[in-house]
């Protein structure tokens, strides 16, 4: 029976059981021995009674008494310390398996992007969420993505799959280099950016914005949503000088994408580092709702200034020829316009059927 380089027994051996064999071939005691290597029947003795270990300068004297050589009791020794940790990690994963049911639904969401290893193993998977998140326990994962686990009235919030959504776009985002985040850059940047607005290839819209926010000094990231996140986008710090605006393209519909964007833009101008701020689907959330209004209000007048909008929605002419004469008059997709109509008059059915269509999806694969 041929054993493979990587047979890992459950049971190890200290090398004092060795020590206590070879002395048994030999005939030997153990005061025979410490008269032999000069060291003192105390210190064979605990060696034997696995309590110390076999050094370095006592395998070169137990090489000269049995005729080995002294790597013979040095590797002895390597391995059996090199099992105890292995039975370590090994039962450490043991007791890590017992969270693995709260991360089930991010893991299946980060198999999708290559950021786990699809095993059905537990303690694999164990190993792989804690390299994820850089934790040395999965019950930590609350201390590193705060926001993610505070208390929120959002109803049915995954609040591991969100944490496993915003640690990915931390990690792009350290990829990404960027000067250190200019206010007044990103400021004048706006029209250049809504500008943006009316590309409908999304390949060269990631590219163009991704280069004019890496600018300014903020990292641009994309992440696909994550099943129960209910999460449209997150504006935060990665540290003091480099802010993240992480978007999930949830629904890929033109308006919803861009609101999002200037909503977390009107968070970097408006707000203070401190706050991590994710924006939910709407759902009657109260927490920071003062920040979370001043960031919807400057994303729809930034998008479409109000008095503009409440001219044309006054005409009561909402024909896709008319949306897109207006669309082209204030600088934005047509998808813009009809998707702040449908908003405005959300409990109408009948608009809602006329002019869902008109807004239009990225066609996107990330």
């Amino acid at each position: 029976m041929f054993l493979s380089e990587h047979y890992n027994p459950n049971k190890i051996f200290h090398p004092g059981v060795t020590l206590q064999e070879t002395l048994d071939s030999f005939e030997m005691s153990q005061i025979d021995l410490a008269l032999r290597t000069g060291l003192t029947p105390k210190t064979i003795n605990e060696i034997i009674q696995e309590k110390n270990p076999i050094t370095p300068e006592t395998a070169i004297k137990f090489a000269s008494v049995f005729g080995t050589s002294a790597n013979f009791w040095n590797n002895l020794q390597r391995n059996y310390e090199a099992d105890l940790i292995r039975l370590e990690e090994n039962k450490k994963l043991s007791d890590e398996t017992i969270h693995l049911n709260r991360f089930s639904i991010c893991y299946t969401e980060l198999i999708k992007i290559g950021c786990v290893k699809n095993t059905r193993d537990k303690k694999e998977k164990v190993k792989s969420l804690l390299n994820f998140f850089s934790v040395s326990s999965l019950s930590l994962v609350p201390n590193i993505q705060v926001a993610a686990f505070r208390q929120s009235k959002h109803e049915n919030v995954n609040k591991e799959s969100l944490a496993a959504w915003l640690r990915c776009g931390e990690l792009v985002a350290q990829k990404i280099e960027t000067l250190g985040f200019d206010r007044a850059l990103l400021q004048s940047s706006i029209p250049k950016l809504r500008s943006l607005t009316r590309e409908e290839d999304s390949k060269k819209l990631n590219i163009e914005l991704e280069k004019i926010c890496t600018g300014f000094g903020v990292a641009l990231v994309v992440v696909p949503y994550f099943k129960n996140t209910h999460v449209n986008g997150a504006a935060w710090w990665v540290n003091q000088d480099k802010p993240i605006i992480q978007l999930s393209f949830k629904g890929h519909c033109i308006d919803s994408f861009w609101f999002t964007f200037f909503h977390e833009v009107g968070h970097l101008l408006k707000h203070g580092k401190k706050e991590q701020f994710i924006d939910y689907k709407k759902s009657g959330n109260d927490h920071g709702l003062e920040l979370e209004n001043e960031a919807d209000k400057f994303a729809n007048d930034t998008l479409i200034p109000q008095g503009q909008y409440d001219d044309f929605i006054g005409k009561k002419d909402f024909r896709p020829s008319s949306i897109d004469r207006f669309a082209t008059e204030v600088g934005v997709s047509p998808s813009i316009v009809a998707g702040r109509i449908c908003y405005t008059y959300r409990k109408s059915k009948k608009i809602w059927k006329i002019l869902s269509p008109l807004r239009k999806r990225y066609v996107i694969s990330v």
